[in-house]
């Protein structure tokens, strides 16, 4: 029915009215048929986030004995996994440097077969992708979730730089050209859900605006929703005072004790070497 923005801004309208307002800041707007398939409908790009996969391995993970935990990354586990990002990627985000870093770890602990192709779908707003834009207050779906893909081994076995490049291409693939290839997908195949198998996918909500949503008893103290095959990325203050990204993980016991240990890998420090040896890690990651 809508998305992130148009929640938010749901919820805005209900927090206004909860303190008096008579009508909303921002009046909704519907005009759905900016967004209707095409006539006749046409896929114009390619979209692995809906690709038909059969679970032969078994990867898709079971909901039995699963644990939930939150991980939280300030200035300096930022800049810990900014260590392995090579020259020619330093321009990434945090977003895709620490979507790159969950998904490598996220692989590793789940110890797929090394053939098995392996998703990293990204929540890409593509509000500003439209000309004209679109009209400030609809709030219906303007997004889509591009997939990086990988052999698990690769995931597993090369350097984070691999990881990393493979979600930047992802995100940039995203133009308004295939939000309506996407339209058009849905009608064609009848609307299909993403694929789940080997599949992750991450959303940042961190500049959402739920967090400074006020009913009149003051401001959330965590806002957000949870998946066991998505992280949310979110904004959290620590028991320190820092300021950073809160990212709920979803594991079976076992894969979590793993994806621990990884992620401890990549955020240790080392006083002798402000850069650390690549080969430490990987050792710690073979398949």
């Amino acid at each position: 029915m809508c998305d992130a923005f148009g929640y938010v801004q749901f919820l805005t309208a209900l927090s206004e009215m909860a303190k008096g307002a008579s009508t909303p800041s921002m009046l909704p707007v519907w005009q759905r048929e900016l967004l209707c398939a095409r006539d006749p409908p046409r896929v114009t790009c390619i979209h692995h986030e809906y690709d038909e996969v059969a679970d032969t391995d078994g990867i898709t993970i079971p909901l039995e004995n699963m644990e939930t935990r939150s991980f939280f990354f300030g200035k300096t586990e930022i800049s810990a996994i900014r260590r392995f990002v090579p020259t020619q990627l330093k321009h990434c985000t945090t977003f895709e440097v620490l979507t790159a870093c969950l998904w490598r770890c996220r692989t590793i602990a789940l110890q797929p077969n090394p053939d098995d192709e392996m998703r990293m779908m990204t929540i890409v707003n593509a509000r500003l992708k439209f000309n004209p834009r679109i009209p400030v207050g609809y709030y219906g779906n303007v997004f889509a979730y591009p997939a990086a893909m990988s052999k698990a081994r690769d995931l597993c076995n090369k350097p984070l730089g691999h990881a990393l490049e493979l979600v930047m291409k992802a995100k940039s693939e995203v133009t308004e050209e295939y939000l309506k290839s996407v339209a058009d997908l849905m009608v064609i195949k009848g609307r299909p859900n993403f694929t789940t198998v080997g599949s992750y996918i991450v959303s940042d909500v961190t500049r959402s605006g739920l967090l400074e949503i006020d009913f009149g008893w003051g401001n959330a103290v965590y806002a957000g929703p949870d998946h066991h095959v998505a992280g949310f990325y979110t904004r959290r203050i620590n028991h320190k005072g820092e300021s950073g990204i809160v990212v709920p993980i979803w594991l079976p016991c076992v894969a979590m004790k793993r994806f621990a240990k990884e992620l401890d890998i990549m955020l240790a420090r080392d006083d002798n070497d402000d850069h650390v040896n690549q080969e430490h890690v990987l050792a710690h990651s073979k398949l």
